[in-house]
Order: C-alpha cells, then structure tokens, then sequence
C-alpha cells in the first residue's frame, strides 16, 4: 500500500473517530433552569391560597402555615376546621419528633377523663384514605415510574396519587404531608392529633392514614425540632414538649396579620417545565441528568404575594 492510500485511510479512520465520539457527547444544555422557567412565569401561573382552607400554627419559633385539602379529604378538613376555631390546640404540645419520620402533635394526656374536651367536633370519622376521581380532583401526571401506585403526579397543588382500575385518588406522604394520627380503629382518627412528614418520604402509610394537606410554609421550623428520647421519637417529660402557642384559620386573622403566599398552579404549562427541568437537569454542575423524578422530589414553588 502505497504513502498516499495509507494517509486516506488514516483520514477516514480519524473522521469516523470524531463522528463517534461527537455521538457519545450529551446533547447542548438548552433546557431552561427552574428558576429561568419561575422568571418567565405569569400571574395566572399563580394561585394564592385560599383563607377558609389556611391554617396558621404559631409555635415560639414562629409561624408555620398550612393548606387543607377538603377535595381529598372532606369530613377530616371540617373536623379540624372546627377544632381550630374552638381553639382546640391552642396551648397543646408537639408529643413527638421522630427522626426522618414525622413530627406529631396533639393532646399528651393519655387519661381519657383528663383529655381536653373536643367540643363540637366529632370523636369519630369515616376513613378517608382514598376518593373517588372526579372533576374535583384534577390530575397532572408524571411520566415516570412508581412502586407505590398505578399513576402519581400533581393535583390542585398536592402530590397525589391514583389507580384507574379502581377510580381512587388520594394524597401522599411526600415531605410536609399532614396526616391525621389514629388508632387501630379505622374511625379513630379525627383531627385531633396531627403529624407532619419531616423525613423520607413514607409512602407506606399512603392509603392507611388521612392526608389533610401540606405545610406550604414554616416546614423548617417543624423538622429542626430536637429528636425525642423515647421510642418512636416521643418526648419523656413534660418540659421537653414544645407548646402550641395558637391555631387559627387565616379567615379569622386580621388580613394585615395574614401571610400573603402563592402557590405555583400544578395544572399549567409552567409547572410542566418545572417538574421537566426537575427530571432533566441541566445546571452546569450536573454531568449526567437523571431523566427520571420521584413524585416527592418535585417541589412545588410558593412565593410572597404581591401586595
């Protein structure tokens, strides 16, 4: 083989060399960042939350401010509508802080003729760990895999799940769910003692418990608490208990005494591209995006309303 024909040929080899490599590359970074996407949103990307279904829990640390869900779970969102006005909670305690789990709070006393009084609400509700799907509960799916249901995704700005097969919908148990604590008897749970996902998502209890709503504000204040002693993250002695200074809904706040938040509609366009960037990131510090997202892994972003 002649100089010439050698020099094509290593020519060739190199072009193909570059031709493969160029392939293996990943693609140009043109995906927008969350923040770019939040930048371009419009204000009917937005929805501000709604007084009659916001709670404020006012600890010594501060305010934490949460959203009912009544589309999920009707009989439950009332029961604690009703304790919250009749001032039920207020000067009661976080019983427990359990590690990468959940924070509880509620009545510590476990002599039922010493427990404080429910007044008006109910002692017992019907179970509502699912609903039907309907109108009420629209649906923006993920399109990603799930170990814990047929389908999950986004509704009214609640990670939710559903099944077609049986027409159920229900909350989850992503970080800052809020769940009614019960007994062994499905009936049990009414509102009175409430807990807060603080950890990894326990997913587990989807279906088992009623999920009321979400902390939309304040979670840090709930999760930085110090870890009970006893098992199961219980506080042994009185002093080591936090008190609930109030709860009240934001209907019955003054409006300059309000905390005036949006929440990032799940139901846009704009929230699509969030949970997209989520699934594919791009910043310049990732090197391989994931194409994948768990459900409690796509925040939903809140901001301060413009007054």
């Amino acid at each position: 083989m002649n100089r010439l024909k050698i020099t094509a040929l290593a020519l060739a080899v190199a072009a193909t060399a570059l031709a493969v490599h160029a392939a293996d590359q990943p693609a140009a970074r043109h995906s927008k960042s969350m923040a770019d996407i939040l930048a371009a949103s419009t204000p009917t990307d937005w929805r501000p939350l709604d007084p009659a279904n916001t709670v404020y829990m006012e600890l010594p640390e501060g305010r934490v401010v949460l959203e009912l869900a009544p589309g999920f779970a009707p009989l439950h969102a009332a029961n604690i509508k009703t304790l919250v006005q009749e001032k039920y909670f207020d000067g009661l305690v976080i019983v427990r802080s359990h590690d990468n789990y959940v924070v509880q709070w509620g009545d510590p006393s476990e002599d039922e003729a010493k427990a404080k009084s429910l007044g008006s609400a109910k002692r017992e509700l019907a179970p509502e760990f699912t609903v039907p799907i309907s109108a009420a509960t629209p649906f923006y799916r993920l399109p990603d895999f799930d170990g814990y249901a047929p389908q999950v995704g986004f509704s009214n700005g609640f990670p939710a799940a559903r099944n077609p097969k049986t027409k159920q919908t229900w909350l989850t148990h992503c970080y800052g769910a809020v769940g009614v604590g019960r007994g062994n008897e499905l009936t049990s749970g009414n509102g009175s003692s409430l807990y807060v996902t603080i950890g990894h998502a326990p997913r587990h209890l989807d279906r088992n418990i009623a999920v009321v709503g979400r902390v939309v504000q304040g979670i840090e204040k709930l999760s930085a608490m110090p870890r009970g002693p006893a098992p199961m993250g219980f506080y042994e002695k009185p002093e080591q208990r936090i008190a609930i200074t109030s709860m009240r809904l934001a209907t019955d706040v003054p409006a300059a005494e309000r905390s005036h938040l949006e929440v990032l509609r799940t139901d846009t366009p704009t929230f699509a591209a969030v949970a997209e960037a989520r699934r594919n990131r791009h910043d310049d510090w990732y090197i391989e995006p994931a194409g994948y997202i768990e459900l409690c892994n796509v925040q939903i972003p809140v901001r301060e309303a413009k007054q």
